[in-house]
């Protein structure tokens, strides 16, 4: 699909919801945005900006022209760090892609316990000054790229585990997206049992039947599938809505829920 179609087409696209979300913790995401997808190389390519997603003349000229088959996009609401285009989602290493909404809590009284837990031979990748890439190098150390959600898991442990040192009585919050190109791994889950919305869409040949005069659902295969913070339209039936503490697994057409829960770090 072109970018402009999750972008900026339908009802409540991302960059509506950058100005005008529903269901995010802010109601505006303008502290810039990034975009990642899988075009003709083996790795993903990138664009992040500083500006807000609606003010971005480039974004809306590049995703009128550039299609791919799977997409990451991301809009920033920074809980501190500084707006630079090294702190924009999604986050690249080789051929895997990150996205993060929502915070490590006290995040500058833990970052250098964090940031040393970070294996060495990675550490050098880390470019910005967020919580969310650190978590990224974090599960890259605990081998997301071999099982990714044992991985997360560890990763999540370790925040836990270090923000309760720290005195920080709920030390994460979290929705994670991640993906090597074939699969996409998307995390629900925060210490204090009430995280951010995440929301994956229904069968599409099932939406057909139901809608049979929806343009949209005519060009997009049946095996599409679209993973959110808040749903990009009204259309009843579209959404199913991630439960708490639970991890969704998209591959091809297919999607699985399991749950998720931290694991020691070091277990």
């Amino acid at each position: 699909m072109l970018l402009e179609d999750l972008l900026f087409k339908p009802e409540n696209s991302l960059v509506v919801q950058s100005r005008h979300s529903r269901l995010g913790a802010e109601t505006i995401n303008g502290d810039g945005f990034g975009v990642g997808w899988y075009g003709a190389l083996d790795e993903p390519g990138v664009y992040h900006s500083t500006e807000p997603a609606w003010n971005d003349r480039n974004l809306r000229e590049i995703s009128a022209h550039a299609a791919a088959g799977r997409v990451f996009a991301h809009i920033r609401a920074s809980t501190g760090t500084d707006v630079q285009q090294t702190n924009c989602h999604p986050f690249r290493h080789g051929r895997r892609l990150w996205m993060h909404n929502g915070a490590i809590t006290d995040f500058a009284a833990v970052k250098r316990d964090l940031a040393m837990a970070v294996d060495p031979a990675l550490y050098p990748g880390i470019e910005g000054s967020t919580d969310s890439e650190v978590f990224f190098y974090l599960a890259l150390t605990f081998g997301l790229e071999e099982d990714p959600p044992a991985a997360v898991a560890r990763a999540v442990g370790l925040i836990e585990e270090t923000g309760r040192r720290h005195g920080v009585e709920h030390p994460i919050q979290m929705t994670v997206a991640t993906t090597d190109g074939d699969t996409t791994w998307a995390f629900r889950y925060s210490s204090v049992g009430s995280s951010r919305s995440l929301f994956h869409s229904t069968d599409i040949s099932t939406l057909r039947l139901q809608y049979p005069d929806n343009p949209v659902l005519h060009e997009i295969s049946d095996d599409a599938r679209l993973v959110v913070s808040e749903p990009l339209g009204d259309l009843r039936g579209a959404w199913r809505e991630v439960p708490e503490s639970s991890c969704l697994v998209v591959r091809g057409g297919h999607e699985e829920l399991r749950g998720f829960l931290p694991t020691p770090a070091r277990g």
